[in-house]
């Protein structure tokens, strides 16, 4: 039984509906418990404009922000199936069945084609919404798919990682994925793509030992929780109280993980200048954007 099935035609959704971002008229903050319109927010790039959170936001929002307007998706045809055969409260394909009519979405990640600052990119963008952007083999294939894509198009490529780890549902064959998908990043280095990796609030488990932590160049947004383990599981285990911020990304920059953090409203800049850098570099591009 294979690990994933196609259908004729993908989920043609309109980019509207695919938000992880809360809806309604206002957003109460988790942080600094103030209220603020969602116009405030989503003109503040999804920021409070109270205490400068950055909320969490889907695949489909990024692109928004980042592309110079038009984007194509890609290998939404692509879709999980049960090797497993797994049931617990409920089965896979039941699971699958809620989480598409939540989000609105195929999977937990989607891929994209377009072009930021006038330069082309391809990125793979994770959602957090989509049954806690575990990574399946669906996952592992579309960023396959992806490199592939901008292997031949010569292409730098971006992960936008948002992830709880690997999906139970699916066990080894989740597992799988980590190795699959370094693979196929060496076959990018070999190639001379650039690839960046940009990690979001959270970035644990399996995403984090594989794909996440193998960019060019790794950064993140302010504060983002970025671990393998939690900070919870890491103090039940060693009996020791934690440094403070510890796993978020400024703890991590501090410590050598990362190499920058950006601001969400300074994202879109910060790429273009990396993208006229590498493209500066000698990194010969096709325009693949639409």
């Amino acid at each position: 039984m294979g690990w994933f099935k196609r259908l004729k035609e993908g989920i043609q959704t309109a980019t509207k509906n695919k938000k992880e971002a809360p809806d309604g008229l206002w957003y109460h903050c988790k942080e600094c418990k103030e209220a603020v319109t969602m116009k405030e927010l989503r003109t503040n790039f999804f920021k409070c404009p109270k205490c400068d959170i950055h909320v969490r936001i889907g695949s489909h929002d990024y692109f928004d922000l980042l592309f110079d307007g038009k984007f194509e998706i890609h290998f939404d045809e692509i879709l999980s199936a049960d090797p497993l055969e797994f049931k617990d409260v409920k089965t896979y394909p039941d699971r699958l069945i809620a989480a598409k009519k939540k989000t609105s979405l195929s999977d937990a990640i989607c891929v994209a084609t377009g072009k930021i600052k006038k330069k082309p990119i391809v990125i793979a963008a994770m959602d957090f919404s989509f049954i806690g952007g575990s990574m399946g083999s669906v996952v592992g294939e579309r960023i396959s798919r992806a490199i592939d894509l901008a292997i031949e198009t010569r292409t730098p490529f971006m992960i936008i990682s948002k992830s709880g780890g690997a999906r139970m549902m699916e066990a080894s064959y989740s597992l799988m994925q980590m190795a699959k998908t370094s693979v196929k990043l060496s076959q990018l280095a070999k190639a001379g793509i650039p690839y960046f990796s940009f990690l979001t609030d959270p970035t644990t488990g399996g995403v984090t030992a594989s794909f996440a932590m193998l960019g060019d160049l790794n950064f993140a947004e302010p504060n983002a929780l970025i671990a393998f383990a939690g900070p919870r599981v890491v103090k039940e285990t060693i009996k020791k109280d934690l440094p403070e911020g510890f796993q978020r990304s400024e703890f991590l920059l501090e410590h050598g993980f990362l190499d920058f953090i950006v601001d969400r409203s300074d994202l879109k800049d910060k790429l273009g200048e990396l993208l006229v850098l590498f493209d500066e570099s000698g990194v010969k591009q096709a325009s693949i954007a639409p």
